[in-house]
């Protein structure tokens, strides 16, 4: 295992990394702020870059949040697949830490997923919109007081963040959590938190979002449009450690999902401890014996190892070989078992910025097989797990029945076809 220094890659601004094992590893918003249909039109700031006013908003606490009634641009309830019929084939983008800090990569894919129809999960990282001016209010677990792994935003990237938070919820994507400090190593590592020092984590990870107007000072800044008690469902914590005791907390807190995971490979999804587990997963890397983890930092780290900028000559080859590896899972998932692909990343520049362009690359491949008449649907975590939620438990259970890249036997109509009410378990077979 060789691990990069959380300080300096982070530093960036660009939020977790995981860890990682180099061996093998619709139309205009309404008045009450919601919109017909499952479209991904007219919504937020229209790319403009300006805030789009929210109609009707009634604050919640300091109104540094707010409640504008249903959220824009999501899909159309979803329905349970029938008996023989071909599930859909799911992809989630989502970005760890969720803070701009002067690069234009949140803006950049917000308006990526605008053009394509898509929607994303963006985990926010609480201390990104604590003033580092007031960072004695961060009490972290085993940690001093104001300490953390990934620093502070700088006050004007602090409101660069909360304009791109507004206008990602407004066109219909989902803001989870990253937590805070992103502690990775030693004593005070996530690693080590109790389920009580999770709950103590996620509690403070709240009131930085419901709270920055109270911490900042600032008034002249539009609310948050969505109260974070209801939208926070799911997250991912950092360096992708400690799931097994932030799961009971996250359980009585009644989230619906966690995607802390390493290492999942491309299956159907089931639950643990009652939440719907979604790994990062292991996908082919083109010119290489062995998988990858999907997530940009795994991608960098079997690239240039303990480096953020290895010599240039590298980097065309290093894109085409990232875009690959996220193009390869795709396909491999969309011409066999239809397992959902789960790919994260985090808003930084690594390597002069191929990995995002590869993320891109990704994107729009997908896009394209959508645009071609495929059941692609680039949705958010929670998009998906509503999606889950309404399945037959039969069904469910013969989809995780295939492996990786293995195809239904003598096709979808045939391979569902005997299941029936009754026929299977309890959603998602707690491990």
């Amino acid at each position: 295992m060789r691990a990069l220094s959380r300080r300096g890659m982070l530093g960036l601004g660009a939020g977790a990394a995981a860890a990682v094992s180099l061996a093998g590893c619709g139309g205009d918003t309404d008045s009450d702020g919601s919109t017909p249909g499952n479209g991904s039109g007219k919504g937020g700031d229209g790319g403009s870059g300006k805030p789009k006013p929210t109609k009707t908003a009634r604050p919640i606490g300091d109104g540094s949040t707010s409640f504008t009634g249903k959220q824009p641009h999501q899909p159309e309830a979803p329905v349970p697949l029938e008996p023989g019929q071909e599930p859909p084939q799911f992809v989630v983008f989502s970005w760890d830490g969720a803070g701009e800090v002067g690069n234009g990569l949140f803006p950049r894919f917000l308006d990526l997923a605008k053009e394509h129809g898509a929607s994303m999960t963006f985990f926010l990282s609480g201390l990104y919109l604590l003033p580092e001016s007031k960072k004695r209010l961060y009490d972290p677990p085993n940690n001093p007081r104001g300490a953390s792994d990934i620093g502070y935003l700088t006050d004007g990237h602090i409101k660069d963040t909360l304009k791109n938070l507004r206008r990602a919820w407004l066109e219909g994507h989902e803001i989870g959590t990253h937590f805070n400090g992103h502690f990775c190593a030693g004593s005070g590592s996530v690693g080590n938190w109790t389920p009580q020092q999770w709950r103590n984590e996620i509690d403070q990870a709240k009131s930085f979002v419901k709270e920055w107007r109270t911490n900042s000072g600032w008034t002249d800044l539009e609310s948050l449009p969505f109260d974070y008690d209801k939208e926070l469902v799911g997250g991912r914590t950092p360096c992708l450690l400690g799931q097994d005791k932030l799961l009971p907390t996250a359980r009585e807190l009644g989230w619906r999902y966690d995607a802390s995971s390493p290492g999942g490979r491309q299956v159907w999804p089931s639950k643990k401890q009652g939440i719907w587990d979604f790994p990062l997963q292991q996908v082919p890397f083109p010119g290489r014996s062995f998988e990858v983890l999907s997530m940009d930092y795994n991608m960098l780290a079997n690239q240039s190892l303990n480096t953020t900028k290895a010599p240039a000559h590298n980097y065309p080859a290093w894109r085409k070989q990232a875009a690959g590896a996220y193009i390869s899972g795709f396909k491999r998932a969309y011409e066999s078992n239809r397992a959902p692909f789960f790919v994260g990343n985090h808003f930084e520049e690594w390597n002069g910025g191929i990995y995002m362009d590869a993320v891109e690359q990704a994107l729009k491949h997908i896009a394209r097989e959508k645009e071609k008449g495929g059941d692609v649907r680039i949705v958010s975590f929670r998009q998906f797990t509503d999606w889950l939620d309404v399945q037959k438990p039969e069904i469910l259970d013969k989809l995780r029945t295939l492996e990786v890249g293995q195809e239904p036997a003598g096709g979808w109509k045939a391979f569902t076809k005997g299941t029936g009410a009754g026929a299977g378990t309890e959603s998602g077979n707690p491990a």
